[in-house]
């Protein structure tokens, strides 16, 4: 399958206004995104907490984690997101996919609005 990139734009939930457009991969396999630390601290973003994490290759690393504002196509949608550092790629997990409303359909390679269940 080949791969899916999307340009969204990432902001400090206290200034939403304030907001910077990234390229992200769309990774169906991470949770969590992860955007430049350079990004995160120019929006005034701050780590909340550190947390481990399994590479692909089984590599264990640790990295810093905040919360953001994800905006795509007139959607919006707090997620929490990982400090890039030097070398991690800038990736946007299935759960800021969830709180934008979306599912990635991985046999059209599209993104399609998440079916929201209330019961």
């Amino acid at each position: 399958m080949g791969l899916i990139h999307l340009r969204v734009a990432v902001a400090n939930p206290t200034r939403p206004g304030r907001r910077a457009r990234l390229k992200f991969l769309i990774d169906s396999g991470a949770a969590c995104s992860i955007v430049p630390q350079r990004v995160l601290k120019r929006l005034g973003i701050e780590p909340r907490t550190s947390r481990g994490f399994i590479l692909a290759d089984g590599t264990e690393i640790r990295r810093r984690m905040g919360n953001a504002l994800f905006f795509y196509k007139g959607e919006e949608g707090a997620s929490p997101v990982i400090f890039g550092e030097e070398g991690d790629s800038t990736l946007l997990g299935v759960v800021t996919l969830e709180a934008l409303g979306l599912i990635l359909d991985p046999f059209r390679r599209e993104l399609r609005p998440l079916p929201l269940v209330l019961g």
